[in-house]
């Protein structure tokens, strides 16, 4: 099984932009998906703590506050590598995704693969029953959505 999605597009910014409304603005321009929820209640705000080390968390309007990874790779304006983590994920699962920013012409082009699938149990809820085609489908169609609506907050 091909465990990885990679979906692409530009936005009309330069890197240092694109790199800043990913990370400095996410929660602006995250949206939810029932299939790959970060928590396990309604979503919350979405946050990177810049740096490596830092942490992915979503903080809820109850104030309580989910680790969803850590970034692994800093590397502005040009790539990020954080582990990811779903709320119904088996213990101690975690998947990876790298964002790439490459300058063209006056845009840049952002890159994402969401990699790491495969170690996700065969059983397990976090797939919903479907088989890896479609699972890895899903995540690419939400990947897509995601950027789009990113690519209108980094313009």
């Amino acid at each position: 099984m091909t465990s990885k999605v990679y979906v692409a597009l530009r936005v009309k910014a330069p890197p240092e932009r694109a790199f800043a409304a990913f990370v400095g603005e996410i929660g602006a321009w995250w949206r939810p998906n029932g299939l790959f929820q970060t928590t396990p209640r309604a979503p919350g705000v979405l946050a990177f703590e810049p740096g490596e080390g830092g942490r992915l968390t979503e903080t809820l309007a109850s104030g309580k506050v989910f680790e969803i990874g850590r970034i692994t790779a800093w590397g502005p304006p040009a790539r990020l590598v954080f582990s990811w983590r779903q709320a119904n994920f088996p213990p101690d699962l975690q998947t990876e995704v790298e964002v790439r920013f490459e300058p063209v012409g006056e845009e840049t082009r952002v890159s994402v693969e969401h990699r790491g699938f495969d170690r996700v149990p065969a059983g397990s809820a976090a797939r919903h029953g479907f088989p890896d085609q479609a699972l890895l489908m899903r995540l690419a169609e939400w990947w897509r959505m995601l950027l789009t609506s990113y690519g209108e907050r980094a313009a």
